[in-house]
């Protein structure tokens, strides 16, 4: 029997954290190395939806296995996941028609999701403002997720399942085939490194990352005070807007007029890449967003517009019970517009994963696998 394989993973994000998992399950010895004390990076700061409708097609079923290993790791370690899916909420009736579309089409492509009446979600959804909805769509396979809460426990999940283990506040300088070299000057062998650290690669690597079809995006985000006497949020919302943001609703022939409509009457919204959606943590806020900025309009102050433009599209459908802001951020990550996810080996056994732009809570687990899995029939 061979001796287990030595895996240097660099980054505790979702990304990195899925390798680790997925490359445990292999049967690899697992080191992870992480320059700062948790993950303070895109992975906490997001939603917390993973989010399979917005999938396309031939992502949907690496979404669902990650579905599955969510459920795995949740059921364990007793951390928050609500499987609640997700209802989207039209009141133009060119969005209406996409709905009706998708409702006709995306089945036969695997997913799963039905027409509510507007009384039905109302009744189902109690933060849909009364009257307002001109259809709705739900799905039942997303599930909510605190980003906060899971990227802090799944440390612990790998270490005490898989002993993966980890070096924290400690930055890695330099990586060869074969090893890695800290900050510290320590230098570490391993059989193989995966790089997983989002576009801070480019600190290891900046002639790949110069050459890469990566794009830097900007999201803010808004999250309100726990909402009163336990109110519960239901299903997590989106709108019309949201079904411009996804690939997966380009199967509706309709989708184009929602697009011209949009930029025509609001071409605010498409400046700052706007579509809303609300989810819940497991404390009873309301988290909202958001906004997706790229390239050289990304600053780093944040734009007090786009948090008003988010409200604004919010309380057009949305009737919350109390909507008194606590937090404010906004975060960075990367994004392949070429597919799911950026890979490169530029050295012998030293892999970059990257780029899974705002699907990193719905693929990674999933996309790591199927990669590591090929790996190893391949090696």
């Amino acid at each position: 029997m061979s001796p287990p394989r030595h895996t240097a993973v660099i980054g505790s994000g979702i990304v990195g954290l899925a390798h680790a998992w997925a490359a445990a399950r292999e049967g690899d010895r697992v080191t992870v190395f992480e320059r700062s004390d948790k993950a303070r990076g895109a992975s906490v700061r997001n939603f917390g939806m993973f989010w399979p409708i917005g999938q396309t097609a031939d992502l949907l079923p690496i979404a669902l296995r990650s579905g599955e290993l969510w459920r795995e790791f949740s059921k364990t370690m007793n951390t928050t996941a609500r499987r609640c899916g997700s209802a989207c909420v039209v009141d133009h009736d060119d969005e209406a028609a996409v709905l009706e579309e998708n409702d006709r089409l995306a089945p036969d492509l695997g997913y799963e999701c039905e027409l509510w009446t507007p009384e039905k979600a109302e009744s189902l959804c109690p933060g849909i403002r009364k009257g307002v909805a001109k259809a709705v769509m739900f799905s039942p396979t997303e599930c909510n997720v605190d980003p906060r809460e899971a990227l802090a426990m799944l440390p612990h999940y790998l270490t005490e399942r898989h002993d993966v283990r980890f070096h924290w506040n400690t930055t890695v300088t330099e990586v060869f085939s074969g090893s890695l070299r800290t900050a510290a000057g320590a230098r570490h062998a391993f059989d193989r490194i995966l790089i997983c650290s989002g576009h801070d690669f480019e600190t290891l690597f900046p002639e790949i990352f110069a050459a890469a079809p990566l794009k830097i995006c900007k999201l803010q985000m808004l999250r309100t005070i726990p909402q009163p006497a336990g109110w519960k949020l239901g299903p997590m919302l989106s709108s019309g807007l949201t079904l411009r943001h996804y690939d997966s609703f380009a199967i509706c022939p309709s989708i184009g007029e929602v697009k011209q409509r949009v930029a025509r009457e609001s071409p605010e919204l498409d400046r700052y890449g706007i579509h809303v959606m609300a989810s819940q943590d497991r404390d009873g806020g309301l988290v909202f967003g958001d906004s997706h900025e790229y390239g050289t309009d990304i600053e780093i102050f944040d734009k007090a517009v786009i948090d008003d433009l988010i409200l604004r599209e919010l309380r057009r459908l949305f009737d919350f019970p109390d909507w008194t802001l606590a937090e404010r951020w906004h975060g960075l990550y990367a994004k392949n517009p070429d597919g799911p996810i950026f890979r490169c080996e530029p050295l012998p056994e030293v892999h970059i994963a990257t780029g899974t732009g705002g699907s990193g809570m719905t693929l990674s687990f999933g996309l790591a696998e199927r990669f590591l899995g090929k790996q190893l029939s391949n090696s």
